[in-house]
């Protein structure tokens, strides 16, 4: 199935009221799967057994083994993956942070530990969302069956991750009466070409623009809507029914 398929079918899903919590995690499980992931995690720097009330999201797919010794080991407080992703908002692949950074060596033993349950040469992803304040700042991590994943996957499933996490809010919070922010149809273009990964250079050649008019729009819109950077802004359009992949 196309990439973009499966993320609509998952959002779509997302946007149905009283959709059980439970059943949106299978769901989200089953999408990251097709896409050629065999393990993922979404979660916050916690002790995955034993997560506080603030930790909306605590997901993953990892073997209970594994789970079991992160919890007991309390490698969650040494984890260099989890502790890059909680101080920097930019994705990045395993392999090119644990090149660039020192580890320890408990840090390297948990890491050979990992491999041999073939939890290796994966991707994390910080979910925006969660950096708002007061929030506990979650990632979403990947790993992949082989090698050969496209790019356009692993966007897709953060996508898919933050859209969850966007429910899980939603679920946590207070109803809130605020009148949604209604975009122009030149908005909503931009944020759905966005959505596909592509820069401003590239939506000015679909939609007949410069570069620097796309990032006016952006500008506009990203204050309009008060986030501060453009994935946040896709997730509230796609929350909201404004755009759609």
């Amino acid at each position: 199935m196309d990439p973009l398929d499966v993320a609509q079918h998952f959002i779509e899903i997302c946007q149905r009221e009283h959709t059980p919590i439970h059943w949106l995690t299978a769901c989200l499980h089953e999408s990251i799967e097709t896409l050629g992931f065999r393990y993922f995690a979404c979660c916050a720097r916690v002790d995955p057994l034993r997560a506080p009330p603030r930790a909306l999201m605590m997901m993953h797919n990892y073997p209970a083994a594994w789970v079991q010794h992160f919890s007991q080991a309390k490698l969650y407080e040494i984890d260099p993956v989890l502790r890059h992703a909680e101080g920097d908002p930019k994705p990045f692949f395993w392999d090119n942070l644990l090149q660039a950074e020192p580890l320890t060596a408990a840090q390297r033993q948990m890491l050979a530990d990992a491999s041999s349950l073939g939890i290796a040469h994966g991707f994390t992803a910080p979910i925006e969302l969660s950096w708002l304040p007061g929030a506990l700042r979650v990632s979403c991590s990947l790993v992949p069956d082989a090698r050969t994943v496209q790019q356009l996957n692993y966007f897709v499933a953060k996508i898919m991750a933050s859209e969850m996490y966007a429910v899980l809010s939603r679920a946590h919070a207070p109803r809130d009466e605020t009148p949604i922010v209604q975009l122009s149809r030149r908005e909503r273009q931009c944020l759905s070409l966005a959505a596909q990964g592509k820069d401003d250079w590239a939506i000015g050649q679909l939609l007949g623009l410069s570069p620097e008019t796309v990032h006016s729009y952006f500008k506009r819109l990203m204050q309009r809507l008060g986030v501060t950077t453009r994935v946040q802004a896709i997730v509230w359009a796609l929350k909201t029914g404004q755009i759609s992949f």
